[in-house]
């Protein structure tokens, strides 16, 4: 029995397809492995949001092959992969086999290929009408959480991004799938699923079967409704656009306990003279409403947010403006990145003009300020008693349990009696840097 390992970069699409591919190589003969040192294939899920992933893809596809033991089979998969093609196997030796992102469904053809013919393989075509969208149970990231695509593709086009190239156009899947899918998760033991995509709330799948009998505008509201109608104890989403964010999926938050208190909407700059050549569609003053109507909500809505720093053109004061957007929403959290010119993006013919010590500056400002945004947020928490899903033990305490909250904080806590898998209360009595801690509410 051939075995294979997968090593996934990326966003949660990519541990999704990922999951997918283990799932169909293991129905079909193959032996996963977490060892890459025992496996004859070697498949490597990848992301190009940014330089530095493609350049890890490098880095790795090299130590496997000087890694002074028999060379496996080597695929490449995920976004690199479809946007590179062929030209991968000249800018990279040692690649047998490239599969696009819409391509994991032929994986089982590939693999079966890469050990019988002595070719380069490529698969970069569309996917497959009834493609199966099931993770098999023991291939999932984790037992107590799942990942479960509602839409894929992006059809916004912001001039700095190349998922509409690697990702294709949007496509949603049908309602009646979905909530299926959750259904039987929650019947396996799965306490919270993620419903995911490059923008979930363009959601607009072709029929409304599934969907009639939920209030709502917007098909994904609706959706919203119909996956809590299931029961599932916790269900979060994203990613969110500002410009499809409507009040109603606050709404619909305030309405189902089991919809998560966390909302996701990256706003990528606080200048709306760089937010137009970015063309992301929104301004500061309509973001800053959706943010309003977010922190009025009863329920005590997470917050976090994407940022992007140093993007072609921007100026001191475009900077001042962000550093001012990230005090007026406060965020529980942020990532924030320097911007990488990515080629075949509107942004790469784009003057390249603030300097890497600019951005180093400008980043390290802006992450100090959502550094005491933080500290002043997680002390809202202090004394409160928060819902966590039981995920991992904690290897430096006795007793030691982390997890995450609705509100997908990091929580820490003792416990004589907590079980993986379970949802139990937490008080926090500490506040940590990056995380909470506590003890089991009585």
């Amino acid at each position: 029995m051939k075995r294979v390992y997968i090593e996934t970069f990326g966003c949660q699409m990519n541990v999704s397809d990922s999951e997918r591919i283990a799932t169909s190589l293991s129905k079909n003969g193959y032996q996963m492995t977490s060892d890459e040192a025992d496996a004859d294939v070697v498949i490597l899920n990848t992301c190009s949001v940014r330089e530095r992933a493609e350049h890890k893809l490098y880095t790795r596809v090299g130590e496997i092959r000087h890694s002074g033991r028999k060379k496996p089979v080597v695929g490449i998969t995920g976004c690199v992969a479809q946007l590179d093609g062929e030209t991968l196997f000249d800018k990279i030796a040692g690649v047998d086999f490239v599969m696009g992102t819409r391509a994991t469904g032929r994986v089982v053809n590939i693999v079966d290929a890469a050990f019988t013919q002595r070719k380069r393989l490529v698969d970069l075509n569309e996917r497959e009408d009834e493609y199966d969208w099931t993770v098999a149970d023991t291939h999932r990231h984790s037992p107590y959480v799942a990942f479960v695509p509602i839409i894929e593709g992006c059809n916004k086009f912001c001039t700095y991004c190349i998922v509409p190239f690697s990702r294709g156009r949007e496509k949603s899947l049908p309602a009646t799938e979905i909530v299926a899918q959750v259904e039987k998760l929650k019947s396996s033991g799965v306490k919270e699923v993620h419903l995911i995509g490059q923008n979930v709330n363009s959601y607009r799948p072709t029929s409304n079967e599934g969907l009639d009998g939920f209030e709502g505008k917007s098909a994904f509201t609706r959706l919203l409704r119909a996956v809590a109608a299931t029961g599932m104890d916790r269900i979060k989403f994203t990613t969110s656009f500002p410009r499809d964010f409507r009040d109603e999926i606050v709404d619909a938050i305030e309405e189902n306990e089991n919809l998560c208190n966390w909302v996701h909407l990256p706003v990528q700059s606080g200048s709306d003279r760089i937010l137009e050549r970015m063309k992301r569609g929104h301004t500061i003053s309509r973001y800053k409403e959706k943010i309003d109507r977010i922190k009025k909500s009863h329920r005590n809505i997470a917050l976090t947010t994407d940022i992007i720093i140093g993007f072609p053109g921007e100026t001191e004061q475009d900077f001042e403006d962000t550093v001012s957007l990230f005090e007026y929403c406060e965020y529980d959290s942020a990532y924030i990145f320097k911007y990488s010119p990515r080629p075949g993006t509107p942004a790469y013919e784009m003057e390249d003009d603030v300097t890497p010590a600019d951005k180093t500056l400008r980043f390290l400002k802006l992450q100090e300020t959502q550094k005491k945004i933080e500290q002043r947020i997680h002390q809202r928490y202090l004394k409160q008693v928060l819902n966590v899903l039981v995920e991992g033990r904690s290897v430096r305490t006795e007793n030691g349990y982390t997890g995450h909250s609705t509100c997908h904080k990091v929580v820490n806590f003792v416990s004589d009696e907590a079980s993986l898998g379970e949802v139990r209360n937490v008080r926090i009595t500490e506040i940590k840097s990056n995380s909470l801690f506590g003890e089991v509410a009585r």
